[in-house]
């Protein structure tokens, strides 16, 4: 993927406070709520494909940050609902959804 599509806004030169809140508080924040949230919720209600539905609201969370966010962060999103779905532990993705930031922050710095 090409690097001026990622590399934007507050991934593009982050200031401290924007590493605290893509390093710590929007991956366990986020996960808290969709994952241990919302997918769970999807899950015990027998909703069909929870980890579709949780990884689409998770990408809505950024909208924010325009279309293109969404779009960028579907995939990942899907990764992260696939990995709940099977360990059923929020804070494994939120360590997962972590390090994704991480990666994509340390491609941008390069």
């Amino acid at each position: 993927m090409s690097q001026h599509l990622v590399c934007t806004g507050q991934v593009a030169a982050p200031d401290a406070a924007a590493l605290a809140r893509l390093l710590l508080l929007a991956p366990v924040l986020e996960e808290w709520v969709v994952r241990a949230g919302l997918q769970e919720w999807l899950i015990r209600r027998g909703a069909p494909v929870p980890p579709v539905l949780s990884a689409a609201a998770f990408a809505l969370l950024h909208l924010g940050s325009g279309w293109r966010a969404v779009a960028l962060v579907l995939a990942p999103g899907l990764a992260l609902a696939l990995l709940y779905q099977r360990s059923r532990d929020w804070r494994l993705c939120a360590l997962a959804h972590c390090g994704m930031n991480a990666l994509a922050l340390g491609g941008c710095a390069l």
